[in-house]
């Protein structure tokens, strides 16, 4: 089989911009994730069991429900719903930051129990109010025991990026789907969005199993 890598430079302008859609959707349900994720913490960590069953049934619902046929709903039942017009981009986005909002939820809340709890009663005991308490104490030394899962986490982020392709959203693999079906090259595109998405996946994985190695040594 003859591969014609020549077609790649001449539709690179389409898988550059399918690549720059991934990011935008990687890096924006990050932001997204993180808020929700946050809320969801604090929420599993009260002692108020209303705000405690919500956060967790969030969390439970958002986890479980296979990535896929969340984003068929919202794309296809959250704007009869809302009796809203919604593009593919919007929908996707608000699936994976949901999606991305339960795993940050759960990380975070991993991290911060992962903290001595002899540490925040050290600086109570030292006079620090509350709100210096939690971010000049815990939420530094939650953040380096889970930074590593964060990394591994992005990873997840990226791949799942490419389930968009399934309601037209533009990104890379729905561009190189597109591309090979006008030209009936499905070889080459579908082996360099794979070859792309291992590069870009790999350092990262590794940078993930350096700083678990490096918090494993520092424990």
């Amino acid at each position: 089989m003859k591969f014609d890598w020549a077609i790649l430079g001449k539709y690179s302008d389409l898988l550059v911009q399918g690549a720059v859609t991934s990011a935008e959707i990687l890096v924006l349900s990050m932001l997204i994730g993180s808020i929700i994720g946050g809320t969801v913490c604090a929420g599993s960590l009260q002692e108020i069991k209303p705000l405690r069953w919500c956060a967790r049934t969030y969390v439970h619902i958002f986890r479980t429900v296979p990535e896929m046929a969340l984003i068929f709903w919202i794309y296809f039942c959250l704007p009869l719903i809302l009796g809203v017009s919604m593009s593919a981009w919007t929908c996707g986005l608000i699936a994976i930051s949901l999606v991305s909002g339960a795993f940050f939820g759960e990380i975070f809340r991993a991290g911060i129990l992962a903290v001595p709890v002899g540490q925040g009663e050290a600086a109570k005991a030292l006079g620090l109010h509350f709100f210096p308490r939690w971010y000049k104490v815990i939420l530094p030394q939650a953040l380096r025991i889970v930074l590593p899962t964060i990394v591994n986490f992005i990873t997840e982020l990226l791949k799942m990026t490419s389930l968009l392709a399934a309601i037209t959203v533009h990104e890379l693999a729905y561009q190189a789907y597109v591309l090979a079906s006008q030209t009936y090259k499905y070889t080459e595109f579908f082996t360099s969005i794979a070859i792309a998405y291992f590069v870009i996946i790999f350092p990262i994985s590794m940078l993930s199993r350096r700083l678990e190695r490096k918090s494993a040594g520092a424990a």
